[in-house]
This record gives C-alpha cells, sequence and structure tokens, in this order.
C-alpha cells in the first residue's frame, strides 16, 4: 500500500484502476480545494526546479490555470496584474540577484 494525500489530476485512479490496482479517494470544495490547489504549486515547481523541462513547466501552468479558476481570478486581470508589476517593478529577464541592502 502506498499512502500520498496530496491533489491529483482527474484522470488519475482511472489510470490507476486500468493499472489492475485499486484508487482510494476523497475530493475535497472550498478552501480545502484551494490549499490544496496552492500545495499543489509548490509540488509541481519543485518538480520544475529539478527538471526544467516543458512538461514540468505545463504541469505548473495547469496549476496556475486551476488556482486562477478556484479564486474566480480573471484571465485578462490576471494578465493585467503581472503587467503593471512587470511596468512598475521589472520582471526576471536580466538575472539579477540582490545579495544585500547596505544602510
Amino acid at each position: 500500500m502506498r499512502t500520498y494525500d496530496k491533489l491529483v489530476r482527474d484522470r488519475i485512479p482511472e489510470v490507476i484502476r486500468e493499472n489492475d490496482e485499486t484508487p482510494v479517494t476523497h475530493t475535497v470544495e472550498g478552501e480545502a480545494y484551494r490549499e490544496r490547489l496552492r500545495e499543489k504549486l509548490v509540488e509541481e515547481a519543485t518538480e520544475f526546479r529539478d527538471d526544467p523541462s516543458a512538461a514540468e513547466l505545463g504541469d505548473v501552468l495547469d496549476v496556475v490555470a486551476a488556482i486562477r479558476d478556484a479564486e474566480t481570478i480573471d484571465a485578462d486581470e490576471l494578465q493585467q496584474k503581472r503587467r503593471a508589476k512587470c511596468e512598475e517593478r521589472g520582471g526576471f529577464d536580466d538575472g539579477v540577484v540582490l545579495d544585500r541592502v547596505e544602510e
């Protein structure tokens, strides 16, 4: 028996059954679902850090899209907020690393 206690893609139980195993699942809603999505984002970001592939980055984007939907954040609003922050503080294109701030 393997124990996971984590949010998985919707078809994972079906895939497990196709492998002649029995998945034990439950569903979460509301704040519990949103919390599981936040945990999943960290998991997927860590996997991308360890394997910086298009597939892993796609997983990160899938979770971000699910979070956006669960939090009812409009896609256009999200892009506007992202662009505004880039205009105000810049993006991450130049590779700037802050070592310290001296007074």
